[in-house]
């Protein structure tokens, strides 16, 4: 028996493991992607073999923490897309300000530079104080960094682009403090944002959503799962609310396509139908 042979036994083990000490599973993830961030994670660690890490993250919560860490993908970035959000500004809404109040999903928010970005837009197209949005991960370490909401300034040029690419009606500089080499977003917008840990493979909903945004994170899913979390997406969208996904991802050929029509040609940008 090789080495990658020995490995994806010890791989098989460790997931194993992990899905009865904590219940997360990634039984259904993409093989090959979880394979490859879990390398990454073991060659920069200090275990030995994969066996040697297991027997620690089964018995210490931070040693499983840091594996989560490496298993889950946290890039981000405001305004990623720009495209996307000026779609948003001209598509969703307008639809939205048709309510006096909405709720807002938005699964899989890493660090939360995303959902900073949607309340930045919201609150330009006055929507302030009429929302509430609910920013959800598996990672809680990344979540309380989205909390913080505490960012490199170094990324605020770069930012600051995507913003005006998306119709930025303001200032980018307006919703932050910069300190030291820090950007602190603006307390404002981090009180209109609940950040919670919630588990897309086995947690339920949230309930009854206008809007929900899952950019970017079903294409690490098998299939079956991708339809299960479309299900659940479905399930507590109301008629006439927006799903939107990433760019590589689509609805055609799943089980609730019949159910929306794509608003945004090439954003996928959803929209469930009322019937």
């Amino acid at each position: 028996m090789d080495q990658d042979e020995l490995f994806d036994i010890e791989l098989r083990l460790l997931l194993s493991g992990i899905n009865q000490a904590y219940g997360y599973d990634f039984t259904d993830y993409s093989e090959a992607s979880l394979k490859r961030r879990i390398m990454h994670w073991f060659v920069n660690s200090d275990y030995a073999t994969l066996s040697d890490a297991q027997a620690r993250i089964l018995r210490d919560r931070d040693a499983f923490e840091s594996l989560l860490r490496g298993i889950t993908v946290n890039v981000s970035e405001m305004f990623r897309d720009p495209p996307f959000f000026k779609a948003m500004r001209e598509t969703v809404i307008p639809h939205l300000l048709t309510y006096p109040f909405v709720k807002i999903w938005h699964a899989g928010c890493a660090t939360g530079e995303e959902a900073y970005s949607t309340a930045i837009l919201l609150n330009e197209e006055g929507m302030a104080g009429r929302f509430r949005m609910y920013a959800t991960d598996i990672n809680n370490a990344v979540l309380q960094k989205a909390r913080d909401g505490i960012f490199p300034l170094k990324e605020m040029q770069r930012y600051t682009r995507n913003y005006q690419s998306g119709g930025g009606k303001k200032s980018f500089s307006d919703y932050y403090t910069a300190r030291y080499d820090h950007a602190i977003m603006m307390p404002a917008l981090r009180e209109q944002i609940v950040f919670a840990s919630h588990n897309l493979v086995v947690d339920s909903d949230f309930g009854e959503m206008h809007l929900i945004l899952c950019r970017n994170v079903l294409i690490y899913f098998k299939p079956t799962l991708k339809e299960r979390v479309l299900f659940l997406f479905d399930n507590c969208l109301l008629p006439g609310g927006f799903l939107c996904i990433g760019l590589k991802e689509s609805l055609e050929g799943r089980k609730i396509a019949s159910r929306y029509s794509e608003v945004a040609p090439k954003m996928r940008i959803y929209r469930k139908s009322y019937g």
